[in-house]
C-alpha cells in the first residue's frame, strides 16, 4: 500500500508538469514563467528547492556523525546566500530584465566572459542535482526493501523528474512546487507532533538535553588558525558560492515586480533555515527511541537512519505522508537545479554558436529542452559513479560551489557595485581564481586555507588589479 501511494503521488507530480506545459508558448515562459508570479509562489520555489535531499538526509547525517558546527555549509551557508541574494542582488538583477544570469556577464563584459562563467555555473550544478538522484534511488531502495537497487532507483526518479521538467519548465516547477511545500510543511510537521509524542522522546525538550549532553550542539570551531579558516571557509563556499547561480536568479526572476522578487528570496531563506531543524530533530529522536538501529545504520549510511526510523517505528499513515514529504522535497529540488544549468547552456553557450538571428523562440525552446536531456544522461552517469565511490550527498552538495565561488563571485557582485570593473579584471579574476583553486586541489587540498577560498582571494586580486589597470567599460 505504501508503494502503491508512492507511485499515485509520482503520477499526480508528472500530471502537474504536463499541465504546467500547456502554459509554455515561448523560452521566456518555459525559462522565467514569464516574470508573472506571486509572491507565495516565489517564496515556496526558494523554499522547496533549497529543501531538498541534503537538508532531509545529508544534514542530519552529518549532524549525527559529528556535531552542529559540522553543518556550516549547509543550512547556515545556504541560508545565508539566499538572504543575501534577495537583499543586495534580487532588486539590481530584476531591474534588468535578465533571462538568465550569465545574461548579466554578457551585457556587463564580454561574450568570453558569459562562456567562461556560463560554464561553470552549469558545472557546479552536476554535484548538486546529482545528490537529489542519488537520493531518490536511496529512497526507492528503503521503499522496496531492497528489491529495487539503488542504482535501479537513481535511474526511475532521474526518468520520473526528466518527465516533468522536460515540458513545463519554471511553469512546471512553480505549480508543483506549491503543492509540494504544503505537503513538506504539513507532513514533516505531523511526524514530528508524532514522534514527539512517543515515549521515549517525550517532546523537543529530551531531545535536546540529550543532544547537548552528547556534543551534538557543539558549533564553533576550536581557537587554532586551521580551525577557524576551515570553518570560515565552509560558511563561504556555500553562503557566497552559491549566490552566483541560475536557479537562485531563475525564482526570484520569476516574481511578477521587483519587490516579490526580494522580498521572496529572503522570506523562503529564513524559512528553510527555520525549517531545516525539523529532519535533525526526527532523526535524532531514532536514537532515543531504537538506539541499536541507529548505530547500526550509523556504521554503515547515517543518511539511512531517518527513513528506516519512519517505516520502522511510524503507523502507515505517517509513512505515507513522510515518503511523500521526501519525494516533495527531493523532486522539487531536483526539476529546478535540472532546469537552471540546462537553461545557460543553451542560452548563453549554445545560442551564440546558432543563426540565432533566423531562430525563433520556438526553436530555441526545443533546443532548451535538448540540452534538459542531455544533462539528465550526464546526471545519471555521475550519480553511478558518486554510488561506487561513497560519496555522501552533503558532500556532493558542498562541493558544487567550488567553482562559483573561485570564478564568478567576485565578478557578479564588482559588476553590480564597483564601476571600475571592466573586461579586464573579470578576465583575470576569472582565470586566477579558477587556476589557484585547481591547483591548490591538486597540491594542497588539505591546507589550512582551503583551495576554493584561496581561488576566492585570487579572484578577488585579479579584479581589483584589472580594475585599476584599465577604465571601466560598461556596455
Amino acid at each position: 500500500m505504501l508503494i502503491g501511494f508512492v507511485i499515485l503521488y509520482l503520477v499526480l507530480s508528472i500530471g502537474i508538469g504536463l499541465y504546467a506545459a500547456t502554459r509554455v508558448h515561448n523560452a521566456g515562459d518555459y525559462i522565467t514563467a514569464g516574470r508573472s508570479l506571486p509572491m507565495i509562489v516565489v517564496v515556496a520555489m526558494v523554499f522547496a528547492t533549497w529543501f531538498g535531499a541534503e537538508t532531509v538526509l545529508g544534514i542530519p547525517a552529518t549532524f549525527l556523525d559529528e556535531n552542529l558546527g559540522a553543518t556550516i555549509s549547509d543550512p547556515f551557508g545556504a541560508s545565508l546566500a539566499l538572504i543575501l541574494f534577495g537583499l543586495f542582488f534580487a532588486r539590481p538583477l530584476y531591474r534588468m530584465k535578465l533571462l538568465t544570469l550569465g545574461d548579466f556577464f554578457r551585457q556587463r563584459y564580454n561574450r568570453p566572459v558569459e562562456i567562461v562563467i556560463s560554464g561553470a555555473i552549469a558545472l557546479s550544478y552536476l554535484g548538486w542535482v546529482s545528490a537529489q538522484v542519488v537520493a531518490l534511488g536511496l529512497v526507492f531502495n528503503v521503499l522496496s526493501d531492497g528489491m529495487i537497487t539503488q542504482s535501479q532507483g537513481i535511474l526511475i526518479g532521474a526518468a520520473v523528474v526528466l518527465l516533468y521538467t522536460l515540458f513545463g519548465g519554471m511553469w512546471s516547477v512553480a505549480l508543483t512546487t506549491l503543492v509540494q511545500m504544503t505537503v513538506i510543511v504539513a507532513g514533516l510537521l505531523w511526524i514530528a507532533y508524532l514522534v514527539g509524542g512517543m515515549p521515549e522522546v517525550n517532546g523537543i525538550a529530551p531531545v535536546i538535553e540529550h543532544a547537548t549532553a552528547a556534543g551534538k550542539f557543539e558549533f564553533w570551531p576550536p581557537l587554532e588558525w586551521a580551525a577557524i579558516v576551515t570553518f570560515i571557509a565552509g560558511l563561504l563556499t556555500m553562503g557566497l558560492g552559491s549566490i552566483p547561480q541560475q536557479d537562485v536568479f531563475q525564482r526570484s526572476n520569476a516574481g511578477k515586480n521587483e519587490s516579490i522578487a526580494v522580498w521572496g528570496t529572503v522570506i523562503g531563506g529564513v524559512l528553510y533555515f527555520l525549517f531545516a531543524a525539523v529532519p535533525i530533530y526526527l532523526t535524532y529522536s531514532a536514537t532515543l527511541v531504537d538506539p541499536a538501529m541507529t548505530s547500526q545504520l550509523l556504521a554503515e549510511d547515517a543518511q539511512l537512519v531517518l527513513p528506516t526510523f519512519v517505516k520502522t517505528h511510524l503507523p502507515l499513515a505517517a509513512q505515507i505522508v513522510f515518503y511523500g514529504a521526501l519525494l516533495s522535497v527531493i523532486m522539487s529540488t531536483a526539476s529546478g537545479t535540472l532546469l537552471a544549468p540546462s537553461v545557460t547552456i543553451s542560452e548563453n553557450i549554445l545560442k551564440e554558436f546558432m543563426p540565432h538571428h533566423r531562430m525563433s523562440q520556438k526553436k530555441l525552446l526545443w533546443v532548451t529542452r535538448s540540452v534538459v536531456v542531455a544533462f539528465t544522461v550526464l546526471v545519471v552517469v555521475y550519480s553511478l559513479w558518486s554510488l561506487q565511490s561513497e560519496t555522501s550527498i552533503h558532500d556532493m552538495v558542498a562541493n558544487a560551489y567550488k567553482v562559483t565561488l573561485a570564478c564568478a563571485f567576485v565578478p557578479l557582485v564588482a559588476g553590480l557595485y564597483w564601476k571600475r570593473a571592466n573586461n579586464l579584471g573579470a578576465g583575470l579574476a576569472i582565470v586566477l581564481g579558477l587556476v589557484v583553486w585547481i591547483a591548490m586541489e591538486f597540491v594542497a587540498p588539505d591546507a589550512a586555507l582551503p583551495p576554493q577560498f584561496a581561488g576566492l582571494i585570487a579572484s578577488a586580486t585579479g579584479m581589483i588589479a584589472g580594475g585599476l589597470a584599465r577604465p571601466a567599460r560598461i556596455n
